[in-house]
C-alpha cells in the first residue's frame, strides 16, 4: 500500500484499528493536505478517541521546548508507555523544512516504533493550523497512543493556541530572557498548568522562578496551584521532577471530577476555533473574488466608509446575515 491509489477509507481504518503505522502516517498526511478523507478517517475514529493523556507544551522560541519533549518522551518510553508527538511550526511554510530541525532533536526516538512523531507547518490548512492539529491529536489517540506531547510555539496567535486539547498545559521559559517574563505577564496563554524555568545551570534561573511565582501570586486563586520545576533538558536533569509535576496535575482533575469536564470545554472550544477559522477563510476567498466587496474595503482605506458599516455589509452578503438582529 505504497502508492496513494492503495488507500481507501476502508483499509485506512482498518489499519489505524490494527496498529499499522503506514496508515497512521497515511491519515495525519491526509489531514496536513486538507483532503476531505481525512475529516471521514476522524469522524469514524472519534468514538475511541479520550484515552490518551496529552500534554501541551508551549513557551517562547528558543527556550528548549523540543529538548524537553524529548528528555520527557525518553522518560515516558522508559515506563512502557506508547507515544505520540505533535511538533506544531507556524512559521515554517513547509511541514518538511519544520520536520528538519525536529529530526535533529528528536532523533534518538525515530527508530522506536512505538513513538510516532510529527511536525506541523501551516501549508494551507482550509481551517487554518488549529484544525489540523485536532484532527492529527485525535488520530493519535484512537490509534490507541498512551500519552500525546503537542508542542506549539507561544506566540498566542490564534492558529496555534491548540494546546486547548491538553489535559496538562507545561509552559516553558528560559531564564534571563526578558521576554519570557512579558509573555507570562502578557497571559501567553491562560494561566498554565506546569511552569518549567530551562537551562536551571544559568545564573539568573533561580530568580527568574521567584518573579514567575511572584506574577502567579497575584492571579485569582484556583484549586490548582502551578508548580514551577528547574530543568536542564539538555542532561536530562529535573525531567522526571518535571513528569512527576505533570501526572499529580492529571491526578489532581481526576480526583476532583474535573478531567472530563474540562475536556469536554476544551472540545465545544475547538468547535468555535475552528469554525471560526473556517469562516475566516470563507470571507477571505469570498471577498477577493467579488469585487463589490473588495470595493468596501477600498472605501474603508479611503476613510469614505466606516468599518462597522463594512462589517455589517460584508456579514450581509457573504452570510446572508443582518447585524442589525
Amino acid at each position: 500500500m505504497s502508492t496513494r491509489a492503495a488507500w481507501t477509507a476502508e483499509s485506512l481504518l482498518e489499519g489505524l484499528r490494527s496498529g499499522d503505522r503506514r496508515a497512521l502516517a497515511r491519515a495525519i498526511s491526509l489531514v496536513e493536505n486538507g483532503d476531505p478523507l481525512a475529516g471521514e478517517l476522524v469522524r469514524e475514529t472519534y468514538p475511541q478517541t479520550g484515552r490518551a493523556e496529552i500534554v501541551g507544551i508551549t513557551g517562547p522560541p528558543g527556550v528548549g521546548k523540543s529538548s524537553l519533549v524529548s528528555a520527557l518522551v525518553r522518560l515516558v518510553r522508559g515506563q512502557g508507555r506508547t507515544i505520540g508527538v505533535i511538533s506544531v511550526d507556524p512559521s515554517s511554510p513547509f511541514t518538511a523544512g519544520a520536520l528538519l530541525g525536529d529530526r535533529i532533536r528528536l532523533a534518538d526516538h525515530f527508530l522506536d516504533r512505538d513513538v510516532f512523531i510529527r511536525s506541523m507547518g501551516t501549508r494551507g490548512h482550509l481551517g487554518g493550523l488549529a484544525e489540523a492539529t485536532l484532527q492529527a491529536a485525535l488520530l493519535l489517540d484512537a490509534f490507541g497512543k498512551d500519552v500525546v506531547f503537542v508542542e506549539t510555539v507561544g506566540t498566542g496567535q490564534s492558529e496555534v493556541e491548540i494546546t486547548g486539547l491538553a489535559d496538562t498545559i507545561v509552559l516553558a521559559l528560559m531564564p534571563g530572557s526578558g521576554d519570557s517574563i512579558q509573555a507570562l505577564k502578557a497571559g501567553i496563554m491562560e494561566i498554565p498548568d506546569v511552569i518549567v524555568v530551562n537551562k536551571r545551570d544559568h545564573p539568573a534561573a533561580k530568580t527568574m522562578m521567584n518573579e514567575v511565582r511572584s506574577i502567579l501570586g497575584l492571579g485569582e486563586k484556583r484549586d490548582w496551584t502551578p508548580p514551577i520545576v528547574l530543568t536542564e533538558a539538555v542532561r536530562g536533569e529535573g525531567i522526571e521532577g518535571l513528569w512527576e509535576a505533570v501526572e499529580d496535575h492529571r491526578r489532581h482533575l481526576v480526583e476532583s471530577g474535573r478531567l472530563e469536564e474540562r475536556r469536554g470545554e476544551q472540545l465545544a472550544g475547538e468547535v468555535f476555533a475552528v469554525a471560526s477559522g473556517r469562516a475566516k477563510t470563507h470571507l477571505e476567498r469570498a471577498v477577493a473574488d467579488d469585487p463589490e466587496l473588495r470595493r468596501l474595503l477600498d472605501e474603508v482605506k479611503g476613510r469614505r466608509l466606516d468599518p462597522l458599516t463594512a462589517v455589517r455589509e460584508i456579514m450581509e452578503q457573504v452570510f446572508r446575515l443582518d447585524e442589525t438582529t
